[in-house]
């Protein structure tokens, strides 16, 4: 599912109508809880959370004019998708994500290495949502990165 968006706002005037309030409160929630050092903006053609060249300017090592990545949030075919990098590269934070979740949620876990998959917008649990992303600050994102990167 391609959505053409300049920002945030207008990528969630484009979703179907049954996705768009959870969708918003999804970026809600994240932006409550968001650590300062991370910026929102569009990346890849989705909503990103990013560490911005001010603060890391090394940038993503795939293409170092990027900011470095760490959550982004779309819209898919058949799901409302989070990618974390944080839960792909800290096995800690994985490990408590996977059992937090049962006690937030009670439909299975539907996850990839970084992707979490609701396809139920009545099932994404948002306060579980919120202290993921309050979990990891912008200078421990960075210093994670790095040691994996080696």
């Amino acid at each position: 599912m391609k959505i053409n968006a300049n920002n945030p706002g207008e990528y969630i005037s484009q979703l179907p109508d049954e996705r768009q309030e959870a969708f918003q409160k999804l970026r809600q929630t994240i932006l409550d809880h968001l650590p300062e050092g991370f910026e929102e903006r569009m990346s890849y053609g989705m909503i990103g959370y990013v560490v911005p060249h001010e603060r890391y300017p090394a940038g993503y090592h795939c293409d170092p004019k990027l900011p470095l990545p760490f959550i982004n949030i779309a819209s898919q075919k058949n799901f409302i998708a989070l990618y974390h990098m944080g839960i792909y590269a800290n096995p800690d934070l994985m490990e408590w994500f996977t059992t937090a979740y049962p006690l937030h949620c009670k439909t299975r876990l539907d996850m990839g290495k970084s992707c979490i998959r609701f396809k139920k917008v009545n099932d994404i649990p948002f306060e579980l949502i919120g202290q993921l992303v309050s979990k990891v600050t912008a200078e421990e994102w960075i210093q994670c990165y790095e040691t994996r990167l080696r």
